[in-house]
């Protein structure tokens, strides 16, 4: 990638917060309508399941690293390192119900630190900065952590995602993120493969969408498979279906996080496959 390479600090940093583990899985989900966080259909109920498949089968986690397509800041990487994190409601137009949600999942204010040291900004070297007080959790990272983890009882941090960079430094950024899977880490991306909210049809069904959407989910589904990296960070240059995929590509960013931190010996679980109002794909996909 074209980011320039910096060597990362011993991994012994992270020892007195973060203890060796079995690699934790990481996942890349498809979030949707914010209604989604509330209403019991396919999509949530899938969370819901894959939640407590994820802890019957790797345990519990010492830490859920979330990057959401909602926090954006433009040239600089971030960490949420509060103790009580708040509940974001950044959306508007929907019912009261979705505003009264709260996720009262604690922070992990030690473990941000000694994070803010280990991983660095993939042009510059240096350290990620620490948010004490300013963010929270948004409805990208609480609207599918809460049907996942519904005790609230697991420490979420959230990482930014520094919107002015090269998506190249997008994935070196998730290359460093590897390491903390043997730490305990759970990462979970949260955005969308296909999101043009210009596009959307409000009845269209599950599995109805437009000839550029289906394209460019199933070109992303096949590189994927295929673990060509390369070709899914140079999106941009796929042309008029890029374009219209992504007006403007926030909701895409998080999948080349999920990307950087998958090993060479883990295979793609998709699920989830689908769109919603014809123009979100929900495609979502767990590795390990």
């Amino acid at each position: 990638m074209s980011a320039r390479e910096h060597p990362l600090p011993d991994t012994a940093v992270l020892t007195p917060v973060l203890q060796h583990s079995a690699r934790m899985p990481v996942a890349f989900v498809g979030h949707g309508s914010p209604l989604n966080a509330i209403e019991r259909n396919a999509w949530h109920l899938t969370w819901e399941e894959m939640g407590q498949q994820l802890l019957a089968r790797c345990g519990r986690p010492q830490l859920v690293l979330c990057i959401s397509a909602h926090w954006l800041t433009g040239a600089s990487w971030w960490l949420t390192g509060m103790a009580q994190p708040r509940t974001i409601h950044d959306f508007g137009g929907f019912p009261r119900e979705l505003f009264e949600q709260q996720y009262p999942a604690p922070g992990a204010p030690d473990a941000v630190q000694a994070l803010a040291r280990f991983l660095h900004d993939p042009g510059s070297g240096a350290p990620l900065g620490v948010d004490a007080g300013q963010w929270g959790l948004d409805h990208g990272a609480w609207g599918v952590l809460k049907p996942m983890f519904p005790k609230a009882d697991l420490p979420v941090v959230q990482l930014s995602i520094a919107y002015e960079r090269a998506p190249a430094q997008h994935f070196a950024l998730g290359r460093q993120l590897a390491a903390l899977r043997e730490r305990g880490v759970l990462i979970v991306a949260s955005g969308n493969i296909v999101h043009n909210l210009r596009a959307l049809r409000p009845q269209a069904g599950i599995n109805a969408t437009y000839t550029w959407a289906q394209e460019f989910d199933t070109r992303v589904t096949q590189a994927l498979q295929a673990q060509d990296w390369q070709s899914l960070v140079d999106f941009q240059s796929w042309g008029e279906i890029a374009e219209l995929a992504h007006p403007s590509y926030d909701h895409y960013l998080p999948l080349l996080y999920a990307i950087g931190a998958v090993g060479p010996d883990e295979a793609p679980q998709f699920f989830n496959t689908g769109f919603q109002r014809g123009a979100i794909s929900m495609r979502s996909v767990l590795w390990g």
